[in-house]
């Protein structure tokens, strides 16, 4: 019975990722039509636009469509006429486009199949491989995942209450491959949709997504979360109240100060793009010592870090005299460390942008200080 109930859990999961390799495959095929339609265009123009715009035929079935591909694929600079297609190649198109045009019409269904597999009561793992289970919950989530690029589908996995199991259950799995993937799977729902974002934050999805941040011990875990709360409070306003409330900026801090590369960029870039949307929190991150901190960050090794660190003080420096008071201090060295920087990125065309924001916080501290020096004088 174990075995039977094995076999059947293995074959759910299989099944799983043959629907995310449709749902994709689904992707491509929309993509290389819209290109065909496009070259078919051109040569209709290229003709002279012999035919007027009325009498323009658009493909009604998947007839049409396999007719206006061939068609497309005829466009060429070879003068060389093309061979006809045969009629095994035919009948394989038109069942390779009716499968991903039923692949695609049947997307509610997929997401509660999804969704019922995120559901299931622990117990159910006692009568089968634990291993299994998580596995097909993970192939659920990538699935999942894939069909919320689609906003609509977002939409209706929120009225499937599927977010709510997201958040509620597998945001705090003990497997980090749940976890990260219910992350991913928050971010693709969350991105570009104000509905969707305000649900989860009334979930309180934000709260667990920065404790994730903050704390797990596993890295593609915490780059996700991040990635998740990136989603729910750029361009959010109440996202972002809610970012202030649990200490968002000190969390983006840590992460910045993480051994991770990415964890580090990812916090740097979101930061910039807070600080830049909202400059009246300036004031909050300068009370935390971020310049400092963000000072200590250049002092590293380089990496892509440090142009969205140099971005970021640059932001804090415009038009915040405070910002500017931190940043010439002289204990901080700034000025000497950007001095230095430059020289080393001198001729380095791929780092044009982190010199650029070298020399600007240069001329900013340059000119602070002769300011300051002539006050004395007087």
């Amino acid at each position: 019975m174990v075995h039977a109930l094995t076999r059947s859990r293995y074959y759910g999961t299989v099944w799983l990722r043959i629907e995310t390799a449709t749902v994709r495959a689904a992707r491509v095929q929309s993509v290389s039509q819209s290109w065909s339609s496009t070259a078919h265009r051109r040569r209709s123009e290229y003709q002279g636009e012999r035919m007027a715009e009325g009498n323009r035929h658009h493909p009604h079935n998947l007839q049409g469509v396999l007719q206006m591909a061939v068609e497309a694929g005829s466009a060429s600079d070879d003068p060389t006429p093309p061979e006809p297609m045969s009629q095994e190649r035919m009948a394989f198109l038109q069942g390779a486009l009716a499968e991903v045009c039923n692949s695609r019409m049947d997307e509610v269904e997929q997401m509660k199949k999804c969704v019922a597999v995120l559901l299931r009561d622990e117990g159910y793992g006692e009568r089968g491989s634990e291993d299994d289970e998580e596995d097909e919950q993970e192939a659920a989530l990538e699935l999942l995942s894939d069909l919320c690029e689609n906003l609509d589908n977002a939409r209706d996995l929120m009225k499937l209450r599927g977010l709510d199991v997201c958040v509620s259950r597998c945001l705090c799995h003990p497997d980090a491959g749940i976890r990260w993937r219910a992350a991913q799977l928050v971010a693709s729902c969350a991105q570009n949709m104000p509905e969707v974002q305000i649900y989860l934050l009334n979930q309180g999805a934000l709260n667990t997504l920065l404790q994730l941040t903050d704390h797990d011990p596993h890295l593609p875990v915490r780059v996700k979360a991040l990635y998740a709360v990136s989603c729910l409070v750029r361009e959010q306003d109440e996202g972002l109240r809610g970012f202030l409330c649990n200490d968002g900026f000190s969390v983006l801090m840590r992460g910045m100060q993480s051994d991770c590369e990415k964890l580090r960029t990812k916090s740097a870039f979101l930061l910039l793009n807070l600080l830049t949307s909202h400059p009246e929190h300036k004031d909050v991150v300068l009370s935390m010592g971020m310049v400092q901190q963000l000072v200590a960050v250049l002092r590293s090794p380089h990496s892509s870090v440090h142009e969205h660190v140099l971005g970021v003080l640059c932001c804090l420096v415009e038009g915040c005299d405070r910002a500017v008071r931190d940043c010439v201090e002289p204990s901080l060295g700034l000025e000497q460390l950007l001095f230095h920087k430059a020289q080393e990125l001198q001729g380095q065309e791929e780092n044009l942008e982190e010199l650029d924001f070298c020399e600007r916080l240069r001329a900013v501290c340059l000119r602070a200080r002769v300011q300051e020096e002539n006050a004395m004088d007087r």
